[in-house]
Parts: structure tokens; sequence; C-alpha cells
């Protein structure tokens, strides 16, 4: 088993830690977060920037520019002892007797898991006016499969959910998604790093994008691939890449048993993408990202949603050993629509987010973030969104982790006169029961105050899950 240098844990804030492991270990730290961010994309997201975010692990960054990377470690990977858990974050730390145990067959780790569970809407449909309150089951079996070679790397993850709903079938849905990712070591300082996604999943009602009187999800059919290239020349690192997404719509019903045609939003996503890091020591460095895009919508006739754009951040990378570390920086973000009654949507970007450690028990992150962004990948509606999100882990035992997390955003739409406030809250508690399995409960709230009163809405969500894995 081969040691690499080190590798990234981020928490739901962007926050992160250094911690020496292996190559595997790496990887299935990059698969259990894409699994847990795929658990929250699938359920109905009220907001612009979500209050939990995708883990990204270096060298994974270089398909995600934004996502914030640590400072290099600067000591001798050869004389280096592992990091121990008690000084990994909080909610990523794995301890001795916890690890999943796996099926291996020749050079190929296999990990299976089911997570069964239920959850108790409050709003099940989002609504300011008719709110109906319902109990839904949901069951995800997954499975894994990575590959244990010493150099290069291979990564595969099948993922499929049912949620179904005891009183409103209208609301149930199916998703499934196959990921992959890989990595070719050109050498120690050069990967070549490519991932894809084929997927069927659905917007679920409440969602910026779902029409506002639909009463079903809105399913869709996601195909997607990355490619990139990362270098790292002593203390600077620089990635360049390029991306594609296309989407492909199906229709929905509203609440007078009508079917709401989507096919509009029907096209593809473009990206090339780039990065700088430069460490000026182990406390304190500089990046710069930046990303552009052509997209090609269909839109309705006579109004198509082609458009084109970009997004550019600089700022400064802290770290100060375990206490405090993070990244701050702003920038521009800018989208012309050809269609001129959208016009172009631009506006000043910043991003920050810090992890502080008090103790080796306790974790707390911050972040604040201004963006332009649209409802969705393919939506014409444009959105201006300030967040402010302050978030817990706290180990109360090795195997009981309590996290309590709170959010404050404002959304300010283009080509409409409305403007949300947006309160958010999400408190969660993990037990660990042995290797084999767990259980966690939830409680999320959402609070959206509209300028519009059809879309303001308050919801809470309560659920239980028990997890099995091998």
């Amino acid at each position: 088993m081969k040691r690499i240098k080190a590798g990234l844990v981020s928490d739901a804030f962007g926050g992160r830690a250094w911690l020496a492991i292996s190559e595997d270990r790496a990887v299935c730290f990059v698969a259990t977060a894409t699994a847990f961010f795929m658990l929250f994309v699938s359920q109905a997201n009220a907001q612009a920037i979500p209050l939990n975010n995708e883990d990204v692990a270096p060298p994974w960054n270089a398909l995600q520019v934004f996502a914030p990377t640590p400072l290099p470690d600067f000591r001798d990977p050869d004389n280096s002892d592992p990091v121990p858990p008690e000084d990994m974050p909080v909610r990523n730390r794995q301890q001795p007797g916890y690890e999943p145990v796996g099926i291996r067959y020749g050079s190929w780790m296999f990990n299976p898991s089911l997570l069964g569970g239920g959850f108790v809407d409050s709003n099940v449909f989002s609504s300011s006016t008719a709110k109906h309150s319902d109990i839904a089951a949901v069951v995800e079996p997954k499975l894994r499969a990575h590959t244990l070679w010493e150099r290069h790397g291979i990564d595969l993850k099948l993922d499929a959910q049912s949620m179904i709903y005891n009183q409103f079938s209208s609301l149930n849905q199916d998703n499934i998604s196959l990921r992959g990712s890989g990595w070719l070591d050109v050498a120690r300082d050069l990967k070549v790093l490519g991932s894809f996604q084929v997927a069927h999943l659905n917007e679920g009602v409440g969602t910026l994008s779902s029409p506002v009187n639909a009463i079903s999800p809105t399913p869709y059919n996601l195909f997607s691939g990355d490619i990139a290239v990362r270098k790292e020349f002593n203390r600077l690192a620089a990635s360049i890449g390029m991306g594609v997404k296309s989407y492909d719509y199906q229709s929905t019903q509203a609440q007078d048993g009508s079917i709401i045609n989507q096919d509009g939003r029907d096209g593809q996503i473009y990206t090339v993408r780039g990065r700088l890091d430069y460490a000026f020591s182990p406390f304190l460095g500089w990046f710069a990202s930046v990303e552009g895009n052509q997209r090609e919508v269909r839109g309705t006739p006579g109004h198509t949603l082609d458009s084109s754009g970009y997004r550019a951040l600089s700022g400064v990378t802290l770290g100060r050993a375990n206490l405090l570390s993070g990244e701050i920086g702003g920038g521009y973000v800018s989208q012309q629509f050809d269609d001129p009654t959208i016009g172009t949507i631009s506006g000043p970007s910043y991003h920050a987010s810090l992890l502080w450690r008090p103790t080796r028990l306790l974790d707390i992150r911050a972040r604040a973030e201004q963006l332009v962004t649209e409802t969705s990948d393919t939506s014409s509606n444009g959105v201006l969104a300030n967040a402010f999100q302050l978030g817990a882990d706290y180990e109360l035992l090795r195997n009981v982790v309590i996290s309590l997390a709170g959010g404050y955003e404002t959304d300010r739409f283009f080509g409409q006169t409305r403007k949300d406030n947006l309160t958010s809250t999400d408190a969660r508690v993990k037990y660990m029961l042995n290797r084999f399995s767990s259980v966690s409960v939830y409680h999320r709230y959402t609070d959206r105050k509209s300028d519009i009163p059809t879309f303001s809405y308050e919801k809470h969500l309560v659920g239980v899950n028990v997890t099995a894995q091998f």
C-alpha cells in the first residue's frame, strides 16, 4: 500500500485539515463525500448556496477550481508519521474499529451498503397556503468499487434511491446514478484526472427551479464528463481542465392535473477552468481560479436560453496547524444571454471559509459567500445570492458525533421584482454501532420569506436513517 503525501478532509462549510493516508483511503473519502452530497441534492434544496457542500480532496479540486485547497505539507513524507484520528476534522475522522471491511477481489475492493430510513415533512409541497404533511420511506442501496494499485487508480460508485410517500404518491421518486473517477500518475508531481456521471435524477418540489404549481418532482437525465491536468512546481500548483454536462428534462404534473413540459431546459453546458496556488509559508498562501462556460439550452420558440459567462476568484489561503485554517477570496461573475430580454447578469463574487478547532473534540466552521447564479444550470432565472453560515461538529464519544448548522441567505432575482430571505438550520446525531452499521437522526428547518407571497413557505423535516455497510 502506497503512502501519498497528504489528503484533504473538508467539512460541510469548506474547512479542512491535512492527514497522511493511503491512496485507497483517499479515494474512500472522496466517494463517501460524494454519496453524502447526493443524499442532499436528491431532496428539495431551497437554497442557491447549499447549507451543506460537497467535500473535495486534492488533487480532485482540479475538477472543481472553486473548492478550497489546503496549503502544501512541507514535512518530509518519508519521515512523517500518520496523522492520528483526533487531529482530523470531527465529522470526517475514522476511528479504529469503525472502518468498513470491504470485499477484496484481486486488486479491486468492493464496498456495498444499504441505507433504510424515513422522515416526516411538515409541508411536502413547500406551499404558503396548501400545507400538507406526510411520512416518507427512503431506501438507498450503494456499491462502490475501487482499485488498490500502487499507481493510478479507478473509483466507481453506483447509487440508487427510492422515496415513497404514504399519502401523496405523486411525490414518489426514484434516482439512480453511476459515477466514476480515475487518475493517471504521469509523474510524482503531474497527474491527469477524469470523472463522469450517468444518472436519472429528480428535481424536488419546492426547489428554486421547480415549477411553482408542480405537485410532482421533475425527472431528468444527466450525462457529464470532466478531465483535468494538475502539475506541482514545489510551492506552486497549477491545474487546467474542461468539462461538459448534458441535460434531458421530462415533464411534471401541475395541481390542476395538466402536464408541465420542461423540454425547454434541455441542453448542454461546456466549461473550461484553471487554478493557481502558491504557498508563501506553511501558514499563508495565494490562489487564483477562473471558469468560463458556454451554454446551449433549447428554451422556447423565439426565446433561446443560450448564454456564455465566467467566474473568477482570487485570495489568500490560511493555515495555522490544527487551530485555524481557511480561504478568503473575491472576484467577479458574469453571464450574458443571447436573448436581449434577459441580457447580462453580473456582479461581484466573494468567498470566505474558515475552520476553527478550539479543542480536538470540537470544530466550528464559518462561511460567507456571494455569487450570481441561476436557479438551475439550464434556467434563465438569475439570482444574486448572499449567504452566511455557521456550523459546529462535536465528538461526544468516539462513535457519536453531533452536528449543528445554521444559515441566512438573501436571494435577489433578475427578470422579476422578487427578493427572498431564507433561514435554515440542520441538526443531526450520528451513532456508529460498529464497523458494519450506524444510525443517524436529523432535523432540518427551512423558512423562506418572499416579496411574492406564492413563494413563501416554512417546513420542518425530521428523519432517521439506519445504514448497514461492509
